[in-house]
């Protein structure tokens, strides 16, 4: 359980910083990534990218 939280923070953490460059491959706008302003500031979680990501980087550690 552990593992998927670090590794689900990881995804947040470079998310937060490549946002920009991923959202012109198609990560970041799926239907379970969630953008909405508060207070004059825009917030992104992608909680449906993050799942994609970790999900293809474990099949790429099964198969290593």
């Amino acid at each position: 359980m552990i593992r998927w939280l670090i590794g689900v923070f990881i995804v947040l953490l470079l998310f937060g910083n490549f946002h920009r460059w991923l959202e012109k491959i198609g990560l970041g706008r799926l239907p379970g990534d969630f953008r909405f302003r508060l207070f004059g500031r825009e917030f992104f979680l992608p909680f449906a990218s993050s799942v994609l990501i970790c999900v293809t980087i474990l099949l790429v550690g099964k198969l290593f």
